[in-house]
């Protein structure tokens, strides 16, 4: 862990602002389950705190928030979860709540309790307890507040401290900060506004190893995944040398795993639910540009060099196995041990070639919540690219099958095989040696590797992480996997699927 554990830390608040970028520091780092506890006399400052905490959690500063001293509770929801703001002045003793609700208002929500002491024991266990005092010497909106935190607050009160001195040294201290939806890793963005300019931060702490699986390395060190923010820096800054569009890097702790990057906007290549034919060729060109580049093998960032790790034969196969941890146990489908060597047998032999054939970058999750539109610029500088830490190299059909069987929506077999057709024929144009029969087999193939890893993905990040929404892409996936396995490389692998995996349709 990279950065200090703070249990109890005391802080000067000269002015309201004070209190507000305070509330901003430590608001994103909230979560379903949390207790904040405010207490200090009346006038000290907790109602201000908490008002622009569930200002800063629901996304809109200009909020009402009254103080619910009447109401005892204020629901309110947010992109982090439900908010509850109670009051516990007018509550004699613990036993009241039970009579208000407040077992089930504050069930897996965002509780910010004032006068907590009221509570007695329902308050108990994890929690971060916030005291206020009025400064004395300086009453006239001046304060401190001492933090104390209990079982898993201390690290994360030391992260959002860091993220705070960050920001002010970058020069956004002052920002408005916006929680973003993330992506399906336990990295966490935020959208700053300060006057007229946004910007992107990325809270993405280096993760400790995870039990060793094989050979003794840890499942993320086989598949070749980015263990902190280097490999982003140093991949923005190479798609930017070769003339696409990454963003921008604003400021940057590689230590600490803080990035703030340009702000690409909020749209995409999807709209309305669905793809843009004219973004998606755009997107399509993007590949078919990049994929004729001689590409460098390592990025080197200040004095830290990246090299960019093989797709090798380990890393695809371990993926392939997510489909019988996590997918199989899921719909009910528990596989014998010579049929699970049966199945990593058959995709040795398949991937092997793809393993061993001339490879390029592959930035691995190339799809539309990745892809932003940039309508200002020109040519394939118009996609804007996100999440390309996990890249590698590899077959140049990977990302292809990535962007035209996206895991999210639909894509038409038409539309695809006509965006497919589109990307044969700017290869071919720019090395008349390509072979689109080649192309075409490992196209099907990384397609039925992809679809079987993402089926272990999102049921795990259902199963393991709680985010349940995954499993409504599990059918698509499916489909996605039955047409790429119907292509004649890969008829043992299909009769094998029907026969011993049979996935759910």
């Amino acid at each position: 862990m990279s950065f200090t554990e703070v249990r109890s830390h005391r802080l000067a608040l000269s002015n309201e602002a004070a209190t507000a970028r305070l509330a901003a520091a430590l608001a994103p780092m909230f979560m379903p389950g949390d207790v904040v506890t405010l207490t200090g006399d009346l006038g000290s400052g907790k109602t201000t705190f908490a008002r622009y905490t569930i200002r800063r959690l629901a996304g809109d500063p200009t909020l009402d928030v009254p103080s619910p001293t009447f109401s005892i509770m204020q629901l309110y929801d947010s992109a982090q979860g439900r908010v509850v703001h109670a009051d516990l002045y007018r509550i004699g003793e613990g036993a009241e709540l039970e009579e208000i609700g407040w077992e089930e208002a504050g069930s897996n929500a965002i509780l910010l309790v004032e006068w907590p002491d009221r509570a007695g024991d329902n308050l108990s266990g994890q929690r971060l307890d916030l005291i206020f005092e009025i400064d004395s010497a300086n009453p006239a909106g001046a304060r401190h507040v001492t933090l104390n935190a209990h079982g898993n607050w201390p690290a994360r009160i030391g992260r959002a401290l860091e993220i705070a001195a960050f920001l002010e040294k970058a020069g956004w201290g002052g920002a408005r900060r916006q929680h973003l939806q993330g992506d399906a890793s336990s990295r966490r963005y935020e959208r700053l506004i300060d006057r007229g300019r946004s910007a992107i931060l990325m809270d993405a702490p280096k993760k400790p190893d995870g039990p060793p699986i094989r050979d003794g390395k840890p499942y993320s060190r086989i598949a070749k995944l980015a263990e902190d923010v280097l490999p982003f820096a140093a991949m923005a800054r190479g798609l930017k040398a070769e003339g696409f569009s990454a963003p921008d890097l604003l400021a940057h702790d590689l230590k600490r795993g803080i990035l703030l990057v340009e702000d690409f906007g909020p749209e995409g290549v999807v709209a309305d639910g669905a793809h843009v034919p004219e973004r998606m060729e755009m997107a399509i060109d993007v590949l078919a540009a990049l994929h004729t580049r001689n590409l460098p093998q390592a990025i080197a960032v200040e004095d830290e060099i990246h090299s960019i790790p093989p797709y090798d034969l380990d890393a695809l196969l371990i993926e392939t196995e997510l489909l019988l941890d996590w997918y199989l146990p899921h719909v009910g489908v528990k596989l014998a041990p010579e049929h699970r060597a049966r199945f990593v047998d058959l995709w040795t032999r398949v991937l092997t070639p793809i393993a061993n054939a001339p490879g390029t970058w592959t930035l691995r999750d190339y799809h539309s919540p990745n892809l932003m539109w940039l309508p200002e610029r020109t040519d394939v500088e118009r996609i804007g690219l996100l999440d390309f830490q996990d890249t590698v190299i590899g077959h140049p059909a990977y990302d292809v099958v990535s962007l035209l069987q996206d895991a999210r929506l639909d894509v038409p077999e038409g539309s695809e095989m006509l965006l497919l057709t589109r990307y044969v024929k700017a290869r071919r144009k720019a090395d008349p040696f390509f072979d689109p029969l080649a192309f075409a087999g490992a196209y099907a193939v990384l397609g039925a590797q992809r679809a079987t890893k993402i089926l272990g993905i999102f049921v795990r990040l259902s199963v393991r992480d709680g985010k349940k929404a995954y499993l409504q892409h599990l059918p698509r996936l499916a489909r996605y996997l039955d047409r790429d396995l119907a292509h004649p490389a890969l008829s043992d692998l299909r009769d094998f699927y029907l026969s011993a995996v049979r996935p759910r349709r």
